[in-house]
């Protein structure tokens, strides 16, 4: 069976994006494919997180992936840090990868701004480490949005170099899987900007832990335009927030957005808004509820995480070791005796 490799970064509450980009896709692969989900607590540390809300926040993502339908007995959930070799690998791929590529990320431009010169290093080399996550469990498939696309093109760079610089071909090359509607959520405060955990306004997104007034709230006063909605999707030019709540809503139904335009063109924001917060409450409503339930049991939680950590490490280790012998460094003994 194919390997699919994703992770999340335990930086705040999860929120709608997250779930219609990412995690309702990871659910549903769950049957074709091996899956390892992780928690990537160390690319979140590319940037400063405070110490007890970083180990929060990790514990209520893993509670929010259970909830929403990962199945942890069947596949592997873990957070990154508990298996060394993701940074170990990566230092081996900081080696391996060129300046040159890196430079051309597009990502650590947006994220570093203006004041790019105080960006840490981790930040500048996480596409390394992200590569690292990958191969070092010789994932073949990776779910991805638009935003790392070019991230998982350099990964494919580096298990192509070496490969070719060590004469070997134990690197595979991984594929993308890219999905359709509902990949890019965007604010609801700002149908140009994607749906963030860092936007300061709680409004402009709805979180896994809002509870169903909140969702209606927030979806009541989303912003909108003064025209009747789009009848067909060729009319989203220049109408931002109606492609976007049309388009969350087509998501959460699982519905073509032509079928969308055709049920609600015409009409109002008011009426369809009502329609919408019903469709959210009622489909992220349960999985609230169950990451609740989850959260108040965290040595449950933690022991899903070991008891994964414990299955990664298990796949990773040997690959690890034969990446050893491959470069060249010497082991004095076995994988997990030292």
């Amino acid at each position: 069976m194919a390997r699919i490799f994703s992770g999340v970064q335990p930086t705040g509450d999860l929120h709608l994006g997250n779930y219609l980009g990412a995690i309702r896709n990871w659910v549903r692969l769950q049957d074709d494919y091996e899956c390892l989900f992780c928690i990537v607590d160390l690319h979140a540390i590319t940037v400063w997180q405070d110490p007890k809300e970083l180990t929060a926040n990790t514990r209520s993502v893993a509670a929010a992936l259970l909830a929403a339908g990962v199945d942890a007995k069947r596949h592997i959930l873990f957070n990154q840090s508990q298996v060394p070799g993701h940074a170990e690998l990566a230092w081996i791929f900081n080696c391996v990868a060129r300046l040159g590529w890196l430079n051309r990320m597009t990502q650590f431009k947006e994220k570093a701004g203006k004041n790019r010169e105080n960006a840490s290093v981790g930040l500048y080399a996480y596409p390394n480490l992200m590569a690292a996550d990958i191969l070092l469990y010789k994932a073949t498939h990776v779910p991805v949005g638009d935003d790392q696309k070019q991230h998982l093109e350099l990964a494919r760079d580096i298990a192509q170099k070496f490969n070719n610089d060590f004469g070997v071909d134990f690197f595979p090359m991984i594929e993308p899987l890219i999905f359709g509607a509902g990949t890019r959520v965007m604010s609801l405060r700002d149908g140009k900007a994607k749906m963030s955990k860092s936007e300061p306004s709680e409004m402009s997104r709805i979180n896994f832990t809002d509870d169903a007034d909140a969702i209606a709230r927030k979806i009541q006063k989303a912003k909108t335009d003064p025209h009747p909605l789009p009848a067909a999707p060729a009319e989203f030019k220049d109408r931002p927030e109606a492609a976007n709540l049309m388009g969350i809503y087509a998501a959460l139904a699982d519905a073509d957005i032509g079928a969308v335009c055709q049920r609600f063109g015409g009409k109002q924001f008011s009426a369809f808004k009502k329609e919408l917060a019903e469709l959210a409450i009622a489909k992220l409503t349960p999985i609230r509820d169950e990451m609740v339930r989850l959260m108040a049991d965290p040595a449950h939680v933690d022991g899903v995480l070991a008891a994964g950590t414990k299955r990664a490490r298990a796949i990773a280790e040997p690959i690890l070791a034969e990446v050893h012998d491959i470069v060249g460094l010497l082991r004095v003994c076995a994988p997990r005796k030292c």
